[in-house]
């Protein structure tokens, strides 16, 4: 009974802390891969930054990935919450979490200037990529391409 209440504890801290659920093995996999892409791929395009905490116009979040344009690292100068708004966020489904709570941030997202969110599914290898609320692409094979970020990636080299 410990461990449970253990573990319930970790639960409602993490989410409390970030507001989003604990991320599992499969999770934590997809954020480091797609932070591997996007850095080995993209690094003098975009900043790749993981669970980092943002307090945009429109309220506060922690994606899973956000994306910036490149600017010299200040290791002097630290910011805990980031009000500077990303170009593109990427969100990943955690097994505890319904896809609707990461629609329901599309809406501070864009609303604060983000130009794309991603929304990564796991379960069906899946990843939507959002312009705006309404307006999205779903990719489960082959090549993705995000054209407001100009980013292409292999499906097969994210999910392997």
């Amino acid at each position: 009974m410990t461990a449970f209440l253990e573990q319930t504890d970790v639960e409602a801290e993490y989410l409390l802390d970030r507001g989003k659920p604990v991320p599992s093995k499969n999770h934590s996999r997809l954020e480091s891969r797609l932070s591997f892409l996007m850095t080995r791929d993209y690094e003098n395009t975009y900043d790749t930054f993981v669970e980092l905490s943002l307090e945009l116009s429109t309220g506060k979040a922690t994606p899973d990935l956000c994306l910036f344009k490149p600017e010299p690292s200040d290791w002097l100068e630290d910011e805990i919450r980031v009000k500077n708004t990303p170009l593109g966020v990427i969100e990943i489904v955690s097994p505890k979490q319904s896809t609707q709570d990461l629609v329901d941030k599309l809406d501070t997202y864009f609303g604060a200037g983000v130009q794309s969110c991603w929304i990564v599914i796991p379960t069906f290898k899946m990843i939507n990529i959002f312009h705006a609320k309404h307006e999205y692409k779903t990719y489960m094979t082959g090549e993705l391409f995000d054209e407001k970020l100009g980013i292409r990636l292999n499906l097969e080299e994210v999910f392997k």
